[in-house]
């Protein structure tokens, strides 16, 4: 239908609604509808045509703004004239205009009524507009926002994203040390009388060689083995001294990575020397270039005591143990047993919310009673049995105090050792300072090796030309490295507190000089040598196995379990498992659960065997060596990067037949019965080769 055969009649209200009534009177009525009639024969057919196209553009323009309203929005933010964009002028006064029309537009009838109150057709509407959008048409101009600037753009990224990464590294630090620990917590364990959080104890018997388990003196170690797990034997790491295994145990960290590499050695930097039995000098802690587990657990909330570990005293770290327990070299067995059961029997958070937690969940205590009786007495005498027996006490004891609270199958127990005992003999020293020029020498490290420290560079290497002359005649008494040419198995190189020349003698032999011990008087008088036994070899020799032994929760193998034999840089890890502690990076690989290769009862499970002390000598041309023969002239320098895991095995452990051991008996009742003639006609062999 067009608009100009529309009836003026249908713009009234009456027509769309008869019960709608007016609220004027009806000759008011009739006058608004004769105006309207009057009004609508004066609209023009192009007057209606140029509205109809204003609203068509209007209505596009509309969806247009609506198709566009996301983009915009965003533009918008970054847009240099902040959130507001302009897509016309004066909307204020386009509004007045309109208001002005409708004030006009009343005054001709009741179209304004209409309009306001929603009643009419689209007609009345498109005829009210009419003239408004078309004025509204003349002055509307879109005006687009400018382009945001690329680098406005980037700069505002990165600074979102780099806040965005400080919220989350801030989040992640401040609850590490609570998640690390406390996002899976085990459960607690009831010994009938109190609930135990994860508890480990662990035993550190110094220098208690793997062997020594087989001599028929430690009952209660054996029964560990038969109701836990074990290697054969734990190898330890090199070198195989107190300090730095002690520390390794506690790091799983090679010495040349935690920075104790020797009972004794120069630091560099500091102009300064380690050394172990001066307290005031070892126990400062900017000598200890790592956190250990003591330190670790406490910061995740598991509370320590540390009795007498090597390293506990010197405040490693900003936190302390809960209980530390300074080192006593006379105190008896039995006292330390009670020290760690008093420890045991301290209230926990679990018995009492009311009560201050005490009692500590990782128990590490250090017993030096083998290591020094090995040392005064060697590792073969009778002395060293009774002390062996000893320590086997004190694991007794201990398991004794753990069955009466109930607490075989609640609590971790661990017992280890750092390293393993060779005997020495007056026949097996290497009188050093007649072989070298030890004027040229600054500082000598570590012992029994002999790190060797120039006063000048230059120095170095004259001192390796002297030892590369004299090698091929004691190459069964000794080998010597730089740190370069260090065996890559000893991970012994890459820090400067080892000096840059070793001399590193074979397992059974001693490096020592005139001030200590002359050689040569002590053969022809018959003076022993002391310490009766030494440590600190090749970390791989089968005269420096050390143990492991574990039993409880925490691995729940089969009794008398047997895995692989590992170095002792996995004590930690194992360590940290048990307690529910998030370890540190280290040099270990393994983790809970440990995985058994069978049971030290099977049949084809390896013997471990007693290793011979001293070791057996190789044979030359002319027969077997003996210990103070002058060696063959060839040079036999071993190589410099001997492969991890070189089988280290002597003769003996390797199935030499009977006869060949009765031989080497033979041989060494002869060697002796020489020895002594010598001696007393004054030309011992060893004095021949000086």
């Amino acid at each position: 239908m067009r608009r100009q055969d529309l009836s003026p009649s249908l713009l009234s209200p009456a027509n769309y609604d008869n019960d709608a009534s007016s609220l004027r009177s009806p000759s008011e009525q009739d006058s608004d509808s004769d105006d309207d009639a009057l009004l609508h024969q004066n609209r023009s057919t192009l007057e209606l045509a140029e509205h109809d196209r204003a609203v068509l553009e209007d209505e596009e323009e509309l969806e247009n703004l609506l198709t566009r309203g996301t983009g915009q929005g965003i533009r918008r933010i970054f847009s240099p004239h902040g959130g507001s964009v302009r897509i016309g002028k004066k909307k204020k006064e386009r509004r007045s205009r309109r208001g002005s029309r409708r004030e006009r537009v009343s005054e001709d009838g009741e179209l304004m009524y209409e309009m306001e109150e929603g009643i009419g057709d689209d007609n009345a509407s498109l005829l009210s507009c009419s003239s408004l959008d078309s004025v509204d048409k003349e002055e509307y101009t879109y005006e687009p926002p400018p382009r945001p600037s690329w680098r406005k753009i980037l700069f505002i990224s990165a600074l979102v994203v780099v806040l965005f990464l400080i919220l989350v590294l801030g989040a992640y630090r401040a609850s590490n040390g609570v998640r690390a620990s406390h996002a899976h917590p085990p459960p607690l364990l009831s010994n009938g009388t109190a609930l135990f959080a994860p508890t480990t104890i662990v035993i550190s018997l110094d220098g208690f060689r793997a062997d020594f388990l087989g001599r028929g003196l430690t009952p209660a170690l054996n029964s560990l083995v038969a109701n836990g797990v074990s290697p054969q034997y734990m190898t330890p790491s090199f070198p195989s001294v107190t300090f730095p295994n002690h520390f390794t145990l506690m790091t799983g960290l090679y010495p040349e990575s935690h920075g104790i590499v020797g009972n004794s050695f120069w630091d560099p930097v500091m102009g300064e020397e380690f050394y172990y039995t001066n307290a005031a000098v070892s126990m400062q802690p900017k000598w200890w270039m790592a956190e250990p587990l003591w330190v670790t657990a406490e910061k995740q909330h598991v509370k320590t005591a540390i009795h007498m570990w090597p390293g506990s005293e010197a405040h490693i770290g900003d936190v302390e143990p809960s209980f530390v327990d300074n080192y006593n070299g006379t105190e008896a067995l039995s006292r330390k047993v009670k020290r760690i059961l008093e420890f045991l029997d301290l209230p926990g958070s679990e018995d009492d919310l009311q009560v201050v937690p005490e009692r500590p969940q990782f128990i590490a205590a250090y017993v030096p009673d083998v290591d020094r009786d090995g040392h005064k007495f060697g590792p073969n005498s009778t002395e060293i049995r009774t002390t062996i027996s000893e320590a086997d006490k004190l694991i007794a004891a201990l398991m004794t105090g753990l069955e009466q609270r109930n607490l075989t199958d609640i609590v971790n127990i661990v017992v280890v050792s750092d390293h393993g005992m060779a005997s020495t003999s007056t026949e097996r020293l290497i009188q050093l300072d007649d072989l070298i020029d030890y004027d040229l020498i600054d500082h000598i490290d570590g012992w029994p090796s002999a790190g060797l420290r120039p006063k000048r560079p230059e120095d170095l290497e004259s001192l390796q030309r002297q030892l590369e002359k004299i090698a091929p005649d004691w190459e069964h008494a000794f080998e010597f490295y730089t740190r370069e040419t260090m065996p890559k198995r000893y991970h012994f190189s890459i820090n400067e507190r080892i000096a840059p020349l070793w001399v590193i003698p074979k397992t059974g032999w001693a490096i020592v000089n005139h001030s200590e011990f002359n050689v040569k008087d002590a053969l022809k008088t018959g003076e022993v040598y002391h310490p009766r036994g030494i440590h600190g070899y090749d970390h791989e020799n089968p005269l420096m196995r050390a143990i492991f032994i574990a039993r409880g929760p925490a691995f729940p193998h089969k009794p008398n379990s047997r895995v692989e034999v590992f170095q002792n840089v996995e004590v930690y890890n194992i360590v940290c498992d048990s307690l529910g502690v998030n370890p540190l990076p280290n040099n270990g690989t393994l983790r809970l659960p440990l995985m058994p290769v069978g049971l030290h009862s099977d049949e084809s499970a390896p013997m471990l065997g007693t290793p011979p002390d001293p070791p057996a000598q190789p044979a030359t041309a002319e027969g077997p060596r003996t210990q103070t023969s002058v060696p063959p002239s060839e040079h036999t320098q071993p190589p410099n990067d001997t492969p991890h895991g070189t089988d280290h095995k002597s003769d003996d452990e390797k199935g030499t037949n009977w006869w060949g051991q009765l031989w080497n008996k033979f041989e060494d009742l002869k060697n002796w019965a020489g020895g002594v003639a010598d001696a007393v006609k004054g030309n011992h062999p060893e004095s021949e080769s000086e």
